[in-house]
């Protein structure tokens, strides 16, 4: 039987990235039976409905629908800016929204990971991508939240995971989602 691929969304285009190293932890972690891979959004043209109807639209909007369809479940880690999602985020859900009534996103299972250089860790970030989630139908995992706080403190200077607590944190929440997972599509 094939893995289960999941598709994991990075919010930050930083160069030296938490949320991607993030990111590359769980893919260097991830279970027996799933194939994690980090799905590029920044090269996306900014979302536009006259796209919708037009031939000539971004070449690689119908690209990432495909590769976004093609997923069994996906994974939101995100950093906050200005107690919000970053706009590459938001724009990657809005395209593969759309055109209206065909969401590649609907009835996908998803789970999001917040971070933050402060003490709360993305909350606001984590609960407005939670917003949008809940109007294309990604079944997002409600418990265990995920909120990587410090997260400057979690890494040394090769992108490695240090922080042992944070380790643990991840694969508690990694346990759960991959339930969740199974859950959700063992009733599709």
């Amino acid at each position: 039987m094939a893995n289960k691929q999941v598709g994991i969304f990075v919010g930050s285009l930083r160069k030296e990235s938490f949320n991607r190293k993030i990111a590359n932890y769980i893919i260097e972690n991830q279970p027996e039976g799933y194939d994690f891979r980090i799905i590029e959004i920044g090269e996306l043209a900014m979302y536009n409905q006259d796209y919708d109807d037009s031939p000539s639209q971004p070449s690689n909007y119908s690209s990432f629908r495909e590769e976004v369809k093609a997923l069994d479940a996906v994974l939101f880690v995100t950093p906050e800016y200005n107690r919000s999602m970053p706009a590459v985020l938001k724009n990657a859900i809005d395209i593969a929204s759309r055109p209206y009534g065909k969401s590649v996103w609907n009835g996908k299972p998803g789970g999001v990971i917040s971070s933050s250089i402060g003490a709360i860790g993305g909350f606001g970030s984590n609960h407005h991508l939670r917003q949008s989630l809940v109007f294309v139908n990604v079944l997002t995992l409600a418990q265990p939240e995920m909120y990587i706080g410090n997260v400057g403190d979690s890494f040394d200077d090769k992108g490695k995971l240090t922080n042992e607590d944070t380790a643990k944190y991840l694969k508690k929440f990694l346990e759960a989602y991959i339930n969740w997972v199974e859950l959700i599509n063992a009733k599709k």
